[in-house]
């Protein structure tokens, strides 16, 4: 008879793997991941296959946990420009509470490990934030660029405002609020 598997077991991995791999990168160990979640290395791989299974798991969850926090209280309803700021704060105020989640998050972004798939799953789950990122490249600054150029370009500036946020904490209000000028100004 298979054992049932129990979601706070799933869970305690993932967030063991969140802080290996905080640490130690996607070289974590499977043996670390499962020892700080506190089962045995065999349990790890009675909820996860393999390692490329945990890490897809991993982003599709760290994926989900951000699109979830960026929907919540999502204003439909508002101009573009609050739509994005919406977008822009929220994800920013998820990274700051969680820094090593967002750690992991970046890192699993450009992993070639994580699937297509998985990818493909974890964006579902995004849907209202990406008809307001459709509708920044569809203006005139955006026309012509490949898709996806604007939320590239969100991006790179979220991760620059972090920086000077960790930098600046006292500051952090200030910080979101000019840095969404500065992408704003850009893409409108």
């Amino acid at each position: 008879m298979a054992r049932l598997r129990s979601p706070e077991k799933r869970s305690a991995i993932l967030d063991a793997a969140v802080l290996e791999i905080a640490r130690d990168g996607l070289g974590a160990t499977t043996a670390r991941i499962a020892e700080r979640a506190g089962v045995a290395a065999g349990t790890l791989f009675t909820y996860f296959a393999s390692k490329e299974q945990l890490l897809n798991e991993l982003y599709f969850e760290l994926k989900s946990e951000s699109y979830a926090r960026m929907s919540v209280g999502f204003p439909h309803k508002v101009s573009l420009e609050r739509r994005a700021w919406h977008i822009w704060s929220s994800y920013l105020d998820w990274a700051i509470e969680f820094p090593l989640k967002r750690k992991v998050s970046v890192q699993l972004k450009v992993s070639d490990l994580v699937t297509p798939e998985t990818r493909e799953r974890a964006n579902a789950q995004g849907s209202a934030l990406k008809v307001t990122i459709a509708e920044l490249e569809e203006r005139s600054i955006g026309r012509g660029l490949p898709a996806g150029f604007a939320g590239a370009a969100m991006s790179a500036m979220q991760d620059a405002a972090l920086e000077f946020v960790s930098r600046q904490p006292k500051r952090r209000a200030e910080l979101v609020e000019r840095s969404f000028q500065v992408i704003w100004r850009a893409l409108k």
